[in-house]
């Protein structure tokens, strides 16, 4: 009976308790933090007899108008109308009915839940409910800054591959010019509340002009290429506040008006110098007229105003490399302030007692089974790459070292660290010798006189323990022997600091704000230390980036046979990273026992708290005069020479690397080593002429890694390998839909957007913008005009259902008269 309680077109996720999902919404209030989660539509339904429970089902929506309680009621009374009647004219039986409804939706700006409960028949009722659950009354200014968030959640959310929700459906925020002008309105109205509302997580400190308002307006006109409206909002926005004169900029840049947005810029620069975002866009204007010397002092010179915020050391970072100056981009990359990754806001998961999602048959008909198959398994080394994980500001530093990576290469990318950055080694190096010209000073013959002992890693202790002059732990109580037996224990060196390469990339949890909480100076590079927040997702294993540090040694260095049997093993004889034991049957292709030609990068020094004091005063004196640091490090071969010889070693010419940088290292060699495997492969086969076997989501995963190390075409070839397979998987679909766009291949890139779309729509996405495949049309459009894409189409015979959505795409294009729609 209970199976007739559903609609008939919409997902639904039915309640074990009556009005449990909006008493989670209630107590959840408190940890939304900048937009909130998308909006929720809650039902009861009932057969309207005495003896029948009555259902309760939600599901989470973004696009309806929320200007209103009015607007908000009629989604809930079109909800009436999609319960599936499943009763034949001979039933008996009672067919379900919406009894009630509740629409909540979250205002980011007074952060307030307004809801609208409707009973059908009778009356609607709006109020508002604030982060402790009391209610007050929906004002009109409360429902202006409701519908502005609402708007904001449904562009920015429209295509987040990694914000996933059950029974989330979307629909078209704005359908009309008429709908349109009143969000712009709505916008100029609210413009100065905007920080309120959060900000990308690279943003530390959300401004007037740097925030998800600006955000999403700037994706809503930019991904269409329509900068007019948006002009003439910051315009009239200008006069009130200066520093919005860099969006305006943007705008008229966007619509090749470069002579007014440099007039602007001229303008608005004497008003506000110190405006980084005004200073980002004379430079993006600069680096793409190939004037980057010009373009790294206003880099500089926006570092210099905003020190705290990592864009502006991202922008310095990538004039540096523009420039070819590689050793500057490594030390600025280096000085990068690392903020603590916040993830979109979302609903605490409940357990549905039954799920309901519909799947409609036309669209499916170009789908895949929507079942598990072996193209869903890879191998354990293609899962464990910890950078598909790397969120927020540490993505885009791990962008900027992919992009040197590809310029110069990796041997020469390491060799720039090394001469630029104190490794660990020479650190090493440097300590022991300090302590040895002290001990020496300070008068004593040997160090063991005074019951001293000087250990490898530099560090100068008492041996075991004195008392009265006489060393404890000698053989005999002779203090003799006792020093030599304590001098002995020092010059075997502990197990963890035994190999060079034993680092291991923690990626549990992440930094604190600012500049990171960075590791303890210890110098011995052991694994503990080296484990460091990169901002992964929780549940990526831990990486051990060296299969050294799995081994135990004896005292002295050898390795001790067998250590660690059953330790972490499974029934495969994988340890806990699953990695697979020697001695084992399997052995995956991508192993990190194989040989690869590529060296593995040798550890940093990280910096101490003292070191961190400097760091944070001398690094933008440093960056002020970059080659000089360097020049003086190549002094005269004599000097170095004596340098190398003397107990003294300068580090004036080197800075210390940041634990962070240092791991993103390990996490880039480990992209390298199975990006070097796989090509290596893959040549092998190719020379044998025997075909080269893949999974589905090996292929996948493979392209994601080609695309980002920047080998585009390798990287096609791997989605495309993988469309051969019956995987379900939007993602190497919508990746090369982007590749054909950009490259004006019409023919491929529609049909690559049918299947975007055909999964979108089975995902309950009924948008037609802003999405990627709108995106991709208009890019399109620009080239062939809209006309051709609209015959091409047409020639495909695409089911009735199929073309209707794809022509969506292209009738908005004529409505806001994109530019290729008249031709």
């Amino acid at each position: 009976m209970e199976g007739a309680a559903t609609f008939k077109d919409i997902p639904e996720l039915f309640e074990v308790d009556l009005g449990e999902s909006l008493t989670a919404r209630t107590e959840a209030l408190s940890s939304f933090r900048e937009l909130g989660p998308p909006d929720l539509c809650h039902v009861v339904k009932s057969t309207g007899r005495s003896g029948q429970r009555d259902l309760g089902s939600y599901h989470y929506i973004s696009g309806v108008d929320a200007s209103s309680s009015a607007s908000l009621a009629a989604y809930i009374n079109s909800l009436t109308y999609a319960i599936e009647d499943n009763s034949a004219w001979f039933s008996k039986g009672s067919s379900w009915k919406v009894k009630n409804g509740c629409y909540c939706c979250f205002n980011a700006f007074s952060r307030l839940d307004v809801r609208v409960d409707v009973k059908i028949p009778g009356g609607v009722n709006a109020y508002a409910i604030d982060l402790r659950g009391e209610r007050h009354e929906a004002t009109p200014e409360i429902w202006q800054e409701t519908y502005v968030s609402a708007l904001l959640r449904s562009i920015l959310y429209s295509d987040d591959p990694t914000y996933w929700l059950d029974a989330y459906r979307k629909l078209d925020p704005i359908t009309s010019l008429e709908s349109e002008l009143r969000f712009l309105q709505a916008a100029e109205a609210l413009f100065m509340k905007g920080w309120q509302v959060g900000s990308d997580p690279e943003i530390q400190v959300a401004t007037v002009v740097s925030n998800h308002l600006t955000a999403g307006i700037m994706k809503y006109f930019g991904d269409s290429g329509r900068y007019q409206p948006v002009a003439n909002l910051f315009e009239k926005l200008t006069a009130k506040e200066p520093e919005v004169a860099s969006l305006l900029a943007k705008s008229y840049i966007g619509m090749n008006e470069e002579v007014k947005a440099v007039q602007i810029m001229s303008s608005s620069i004497r008003q506000t110098p110190s405006s980084y975002t005004l200073l980002h866009a004379q430079c993006d204007l600069l680096r793409a007229k190939g004037k980057f010397p010009w373009a790294v002092k206003l880099a500089r010179q926006a570092v210099n105003c905003a020190p705290s915020e990592f864009v502006t050391w991202e922008k310095l970072t990538e004039c540096w490399i523009d420039m070819g100056e590689f050793e500057s981009a490594l030390l600025t990359l280096n000085s990068c302030p690392m903020f603590t990754f916040n993830g979109r806001d979302a609903h605490r998961n409940l357990t549905p007692a039954r799920v309901h999602m519909p799947f409609g048959r036309a669209i499916g008909e170009v789908l895949p089974e929507r079942v598990k198959t072996e193209d869903d398994e890879a191998d354990p080394a293609l899962l464990r790459l910890p950078a598909p994980g790397l969120r927020g500001t540490w993505a885009r530093a791990y962008a900027l070292l992919t992009r040197l990576v590809s310029q110069i290469g990796w041997d020469e990318l390491l060799k720039t660290r090394s001469c630029v950055f104190v490794m660990e080694e020479e650190y090493r190096m440097q300590k022991a010798h300090g302590d040895i010209a002290a001990v020496v000073a300070s008068g004593s013959g040997d160090a063991n006189a005074n019951g001293r002992v000087i250990y490898e890693d530099g560090s100068v202790r008492d041996s075991v323990g004195t008392v009265d002059g006489t060393t404890l732990g000698g053989g005999d109580g002779d203090g003799d022997d006792g020093d030599d037996d304590a001098s002995t224990r020092g010059i075997v060196s502990p197990n963890s600091s035994r190999k060079s390469g034993s680092l291991s990339a923690s990626v549990n949890g992440g930094f604190g704000a600012g500049a990171g909480t960075r590791a303890k100076d210890g110098g011995s590079g052991s694994a503990e230390e080296g484990k460091v927040g990169l901002g992964l997702d929780a549940g990526i294993p831990t990486i051990r980036i060296s299969t050294e540090s799995d081994r135990q040694f004896d005292e002295d260095g050898n390795d001790v046979a067998g250590a660690g049997e059953g330790k972490g093993k499974g029934s495969e004889g994988k340890d806990v990273n699953g990695d697979v034991q020697p001695g084992t049957q399997r052995r995956t292709s991508f192993d990190e026992s194989r040989d690869v030609a590529l060296e593995r990068p040798a550890p940093a020094q990280a910096p101490s708290e003292e070191d961190d004091k400097d760091r944070d005063r001398e690094s933008l004196h440093e960056l002020s005069s970059p080659g000089q640091s360097q020049t003086q490090g190549q002094s005269p071969e004599g000097q170095g020479q004596n340098q190398s010889q003397n107990q003294t070693f300068s580090f004036s010419n080197k800075r210390l690397c940041e634990r962070w940088l240092d791991n993103l290292f390990m996490v880039l060699y480990e992209d390298l080593r199975v990006w070097t495997i796989f090509r290596a492969e893959v040549a092998h086969f190719k020379t044998q002429h025997v075909a080269y076997r893949k999974t589905g989501l090996e292929w996948e995963i493979l392209g994601d890694l080609g695309m980002r190390l920047h080998h585009k075409e390798e990287a096609k070839e791997a989605y495309q390998r993988c469309l051969d397979t019956p995987r379900y998987s939007q993602k190497p679909w919508a990746k090369l839909m982007d590749v054909y766009a950009e490259e004006g291949d019409i023919q491929r890139g529609i049909q690559t957007a049918i299947r975007v779309a055909a999964y979108q729509w089975a995902d309950y996405t009924e948008m037609t913008y802003p999405t990627q495949i709108a995106r991709a049309f208009f890019k399109l459009g620009q080239i062939h005009g809209h006309a051709k894409i609209s015959y091409t189409l047409i020639s495909m015979g695409l089911p009735d259902s199929i073309l209707k959505i794809m022509d969506s795409y292209l009738q908005y294009g004529k409505t806001f008269k994109v530019e290729g729609y008249d031709f």
